[in-house]
């Protein structure tokens, strides 16, 4: 993929990204179609709910953090212990980073990367009316992490590497960024058959979490390649019913799934 075509997902992703930020309305899972299917009456809390959230999550995070994203839980695999460093690559609204924090408590740190400059106005935002002191909320591109050379224990991550344009700098980053022994646990879609062209050149399913999914033997390839090890995927039958709902009629269902992704740097 070229230069010019990586600059324009990342445009339209910032753009997209940026209008759900400014309107605070729910999406369906990661996709922020209008298309997608939330009838009035579904919360964001619901569509966390249907995600793995509990309801201790969705209701010990400050108003307007939780923006209804995802396409899973990172935190049910990321084993946070108190102190930890934590990384959120594309933190949204600040949810994920939040439950993080509780995890880690006070002697912790959690940061969030964001590269939509409303999303992190808002997050900083709901930061301060929580009190919350040790979250900071950084713009900036996945593929260039405003984070310095191995001070993260862990990454998380909920449906947001599927949406950059050169995954593997981002995996190579996240590399870089964690400390000898640091983990990934991440949430987020893999392709599990070939899209069809049309799908793959339709950019309002590439802001969707659709059409810019890698299958399971593409990102082994891309962590192995970047050194990671212990790498586990593990793609998700269940999450069928909720991703019909994000392009009704579309059938994508049969094209991705949600899944866990984690990985190991190596202590030596």
């Amino acid at each position: 993929m070229d230069k010019q075509k990586n600059d324009e997902i990342r445009s339209a992703v910032r753009e997209n990204y940026g209008k759900v930020a400014a309107s605070g309305r729910a999406g369906c899972g990661c996709s922020t179609s209008s298309c997608c299917v939330t009838p009035n009456d579904v919360t964001s809390a619901d569509i966390s709910l249907g995600l793995g959230y509990s309801c201790e999550d969705v209701t010990a995070v400050p108003e307007g953090a939780n923006l209804g994203l995802g396409c899973g839980n990172p935190q049910a695999i990321a084993s946070l212990q108190p102190g930890e460093t934590v990384l959120d690559l594309g933190s949204g609204g600040g949810f994920d980073c939040f439950l993080a924090v509780r995890a880690v408590g006070d002697k912790g740190l959690v940061i969030g990367v964001d590269m939509t400059p409303e999303m992190i106005t808002k997050s900083r935002r709901n930061a301060e009316k929580a009190s919350l002191w040790n979250v900071d909320f950084r713009l900036g591109e996945l593929e260039n992490l405003p984070v310095a050379d191995g001070i993260i224990d862990v990454i998380i991550s909920n449906c947001v590497i599927n949406l950059s344009p050169e995954k593997e700098r981002v995996f190579s980053e996240a590399f870089r960024v964690l400390k000898p022994g640091g983990r990934l646990a991440i949430s987020d879609v893999v392709a599990t058959a070939e899209l069809p062209e049309d799908i793959k050149k339709d950019m309002a399913f590439h802001t969707g979490c659709i059409a810019g999914a890698s299958s399971v033997e593409e990102l082994q390839s891309m962590l192995q390649r970047t050194g990671f090890e212990n790498i586990q995927i593990k793609p998700k039958e269940e999450s069928r019913t909720f991703i019909r709902n994000w392009m009704p009629g579309s059938k994508i269902e049969d094209y991705v799934l949600s899944a866990t992704i984690e990985g190991v740097k190596p202590r030596v």
